[in-house]
């Protein structure tokens, strides 16, 4: 080889490394570009269809999407066969948001929405260590005559005279899973027949009366009381009953003697102690009733509803009456249709306590959109634009005089948050309504959140 040779072959390498030098590439496998595109449009016809289904959820999230693993699956089969394609990246793209959009909208928690449940934390354990003292204080004045509760004395050998003013503490009487109808009252059997039973009366005010105030506890202080179904009885040994402890109207089973108690205070412990007074509100009270209104006053955020309230204001006042526990400010914001007459009432109670339990088990916040346009129900719409263009004074004059009330409605959409800031659910609308341009009210209150 010639020295001239030489020096290209050994010269050539560099040459070619310095990009001086152009040197064809091998040719890349070739890519069918209409089966691409073919598939390309498939794939964002399924994705379109999931972000769809996501949109109409509208930030919350669904159990089942029908398109989805379709979607995700044709994506997927196009990054990996493509990875560099543009197109596929951008559709990648698209099917990730809408992916995490279907998981549920997710925001930052404000400290404040969480206040009302340390409040209530706070508020329960004054109640709790005011009930131990009491009910220690009961016990105590009741020390001389209290039997112990099993074995109970046996109604064969032991007279009721002999009984004449003795008491017993009773635990874990179950209600209403024991209580049934018997042929001389309605009771809350506790016992067996090896130790014996006591048959706890329920018909009357030494049993309502206190339970009526745990109920009270319950609603204004305590939601977790929902969940509890045993209580610690004090009663005075008053009769000697023959009964069928069953909850059955066409009762199985023998005849069993029982000790009937009159109750004098009920216990749960951690939570509340009630007793019977004849001359309270309700001929029954809780340990520290007197002080829950006053405590609770300095938390509230809001205490009446003013005459010009907007409509999200006055969802917002409606909330935080539920969310703080003030039950007169909740009656406030709703149509007063809708109050003022014991079933009415019932109802208000009713749905007060389940929107008390989902504000604890469900989710800790909401917050509403904007107002949908407002729509006359009833009456003549003197601001109607569309109308007046066809109606003249006389015409208009007539209509008001002859179209009774005027009543608007508005629907509010509210979106409700974990504690964690997810969305529960689709955001769930909320009617309010007015009535000559007066003051507005929730109409729907027992919507959900």
């Amino acid at each position: 080889m010639s020295s001239k040779r030489k020096f290209i072959h050994h010269l050539l390498p560099a040459l070619l490394a310095s990009g001086l030098f152009w040197s064809p590439a091998v040719p890349a496998a070739s890519v069918d570009e209409a089966r691409l595109s073919r598939e390309l449009s498939q794939a964002e016809y399924h994705v379109r269809e999931f972000e769809k289904e996501v949109q109409q959820q509208r930030g919350g999230e669904k159990q089942v999407y029908r398109t989805k693993k379709t979607a995700l699956d044709r994506v997927q089969q196009l990054k990996l066969a493509y990875p560099d394609d543009p197109r596929v990246e951008e559709l990648f793209q698209r099917t990730k948001t809408a992916l995490m959009q279907s998981k549920g909208n997710i925001t930052q928690i404000d400290p404040s929405w969480l206040k009302y449940l340390q409040n209530e934390d706070e508020l329960k354990k004054t109640v709790s260590q005011l009930s131990q003292t009491e009910w220690d204080r009961i016990l105590k004045a009741q020390k001389d005559v209290i039997l112990d509760d099993f074995p109970a004395p046996d109604v064969k050998k032991v007279m009721l005279t002999e009984m004449e003013g003795r008491t017993v503490v009773l635990k874990n009487v179950s209600y209403p899973g024991n209580q049934f109808y018997g042929g001389t009252g309605e009771y809350a059997w506790h016992g067996k027949p090896s130790s014996g039973y006591y048959f706890v009366a329920l018909d009357g005010r030494q049993w309502l009366g206190p339970y009526e105030a745990i109920k009270r506890f319950r609603r204004n202080v305590d939601t977790s009381l929902a969940d509890v179904t045993e209580f610690t009885v004090l009663g005075k040994i008053v009769d000697v009953a023959a009964e069928i402890p069953s909850a059955e109207s066409k009762k199985v089973g023998s005849f069993q003697m029982g000790w009937v108690v009159e109750p004098v205070a009920i216990y749960v412990p951690g939570h509340v102690a009630a007793w019977y007074d004849a001359g309270a509100d309700g001929s029954g009270v809780y340990a520290g009733e007197e002080k829950v209104a006053e405590i609770k006053k300095s938390w509230y955020t809001h205490t009446s509803v003013p005459d010009n309230v907007q409509p999200q204001q006055l969802l917002e006042i409606f909330m935080s009456a539920i969310k703080e526990k003030n039950f007169d400010l909740y009656v406030a914001c709703i149509n007063p249709r809708w109050t003022g007459n014991p079933n009415s009432n019932a109802q208000l109670r009713y749905h007060w306590d389940l929107h008390q339990e989902r504000f604890h088990r469900e989710y800790v916040h909401a917050t509403f959109d904007k107002p949908h346009p407002i729509q006359v129900i009833k009456g003549f719409n003197a601001s109607d634009e569309q109308e007046n263009f066809f109606l003249d004074d006389e015409q208009k004059d007539l209509l008001q005089k002859t179209q009774g009330d005027l009543v608007e409605t508005v629907t509010v959409d509210s979106r409700a948050y974990d504690k964690n800031g997810k969305q529960i659910g689709s955001p769930h609308p909320h009617v309010l309504i007015r009535t000559n341009g007066g003051r507005w009210y929730v109409d729907d209150y027992m919507v959900r959140f």
